[in-house]
């Protein structure tokens, strides 16, 4: 897992190559010429977390309504929803779940284009999309995903924009700003903070992760990590959901981590922070906004589209380092394997 943290920033300069980036927005280009009225994702486990992610974008940016699908009622409950103006996107580190490329085929069949977002090219959902894009973050060691997840997230960054401008090219200001993501990322790795807050928390019962827009996915998949290495159980609640009842959980016993950027969702976090403090709660802040609070992991200020790149980086550290205090292996969670397979 400590090995697969640590490439992260290659991954992000080797999806920003050349060869990399211009596969990336010849798809984006078929898809602005396909305009789409609508986008559907769907995912499973941590790659739900980055189809979240672009559902955000796609909205924002877009400004096409977008959502996650529910793979069950197409292959459960045998719905067959009519899908024709829409682009539907499978979000998968493996491309093996065979209930993900069911919803592509059925999707498909009802005249939407579809489309593969995999770190498996030679995949069955690749081979059942019309589009595929390879996040190409190369093997991945531990069971727990890291450079996978970062990796999808880059990658779907790259598509929305380059459909945004109507050519799949990247405008020349967003590459620019997109080169310094591996150096920031670096930066953030070097940080010590995450393993030395780790034995803090050794003996926690339980755990919140918070966040709003594009921050939410963010703390949902540290919830995920932390859930996986330590089995220690973790809540995630966009900070509007957080207010509206569960507040009353946290107290000085239930760590929060929350996430909180320099932008607009950043922003709407600060009158979260107060309501936790009142509740006496320990929180961790991890973000590029200074605020006050138990601790803080730093990450660098960044455009708040970029900023999940950078923000899950001390999350995913915090995760291996909790792990490792208490006594775990990361590298291989009990009852989880790689790929998991479901109907």
């Amino acid at each position: 897992m400590a090995a697969d943290i640590a490439e992260q920033p290659a991954g992000y300069d080797r999806l920003l190559s050349a060869e990399h980036a211009g596969a990336i927005a010849r798809v984006a280009a078929v898809i602005a010429e396909r305009r789409p009225r609508h986008v559907v994702f769907t995912a499973r486990g941590t790659s739900d977390h980055a189809a979240l992610y672009a559902a955000y974008l796609t909205e924002i940016r877009l400004g096409l309504p977008a959502g996650l699908a529910s793979p069950s009622t197409i292959t459960v409950f045998g719905a067959r929803p009519d899908l024709s103006d829409a682009l539907v996107v499978g979000v998968s580190q493996s491309g093996g779940s065979p209930d993900l490329t069911e919803v592509l085929r059925v999707a498909r069949a009802s005249g939407a284009l579809t489309l593969a977002v995999t770190n498996n090219p030679d995949s069955p959902l690749v081979r059942t999309a019309e589009l595929s894009v390879d996040i190409a973050a190369g093997h991945e060691r531990a069971v727990a995903a890291t450079k996978t997840y970062t990796a999808e997230l880059l990658a779907l960054l790259m598509l929305v924009e380059g459909v945004r401008a109507g050519d799949g090219e990247l405008p020349a200001e967003e590459r620019s700003a997109l080169a310094h993501l591996p150096e920031l990322a670096e930066r953030t790795l070097s940080d010590a903070t995450p393993a030395q807050l780790a034995p803090r928390y050794r003996f926690a019962g339980q755990l919140v992760t918070t966040g709003r827009g594009y921050a939410y996915p963010t703390a949902r998949e540290a919830a995920l990590k932390l859930m996986e290495t330590s089995y220690l159980p973790a809540l995630a609640f966009s900070g509007a959901d957080l207010l509206h009842g569960p507040l009353a959980m946290t107290d000085p016993d239930v760590p929060v981590l929350a996430v909180v950027g320099s932008g607009p969702g950043g922003q709407s976090m600060r009158e979260v922070l107060p309501r936790l403090g009142e509740r006496r709660a320990d929180v961790v802040v991890v973000g590029s906004a200074e605020v006050e609070a138990t601790a803080r992991m730093a990450v660098p200020e960044v455009d708040e589209r970029y900023a999940p790149l950078l923000d899950i980086l001390p999350l995913q550290r915090l995760a291996l380092a909790l792990a490792l205090a208490r006594g775990e292996d990361p590298d291989a969670p009990r009852g989880l394997k790689k790929v998991t397979t479901t109907m």
